[in-house]
């Protein structure tokens, strides 16, 4: 997603303990880490937003429709020029029934560099989120966690098959 945006946990930490059996609050840290670096791969696996966020996102002035990155998109915000709202009669705005982002500058007179910001996920919130990304997130924090030491292999199969049916891919 646009600036560099963090995916947002897609579990808590007390259900990852619950889901590796992990008995004892002394490693709740690790596990925070891990959980956040399992909803980060997830995110990239996905190619989306999972939890919806805000996002800000650099383009050209054009008068063509110009696709966002961030997906799926929730909501388009605003266009701004150097800081400075353009009005809504300065661009159009659309977000197609895939979700991708859409955004063209209506006026010749705007030029440069703008930012489009707005709000993008899958879900609203942590409870909304799809349960098999959920379990492919849980699955993929006690694999990461028992194979810290650098034992393990390859992430398990489960894992993939679970985030498969969500990927996005895009073609550039």
């Amino acid at each position: 997603m646009g600036a560099n945006a963090l995916a947002m946990p897609v579990v808590t930490v007390a259900e990852a303990q619950a889901f590796a059996r992990i008995e004892t609050g002394e490693e709740e840290a690790i596990v925070a880490g891990l959980i956040r670096t399992a909803s980060g791969l997830c995110e990239a696996f996905l190619g989306q937003a999972i939890i919806e966020r805000g996002f800000s996102e650099a383009i050209r002035a054009s008068g063509e429709w110009q696709r966002l990155v961030a997906l799926p998109v929730r909501a388009i915000s605003g266009v701004t020029s150097n800081g400075i709202p353009l009005p809504a009669t300065a661009f159009a705005t659309d977000i197609d029934s895939s979700g991708a982002g859409w955004v063209r500058i209506a006026d010749s007179a705007v030029s440069g560099t703008l930012e489009v910001s707005g709000t993008a996920g899958l879900a609203a919130s942590q409870n909304a989120v799809p349960e098999a990304i959920r379990q492919g997130v849980l699955r993929l924090v006690a694999h990461l966690f028992t194979s810290r030491d650098g034992e393990g292999g390859e992430v398990p199969a489960a894992v993939t098959a679970l985030w498969r049916p969500y990927r996005r891919l895009r073609m550039t």
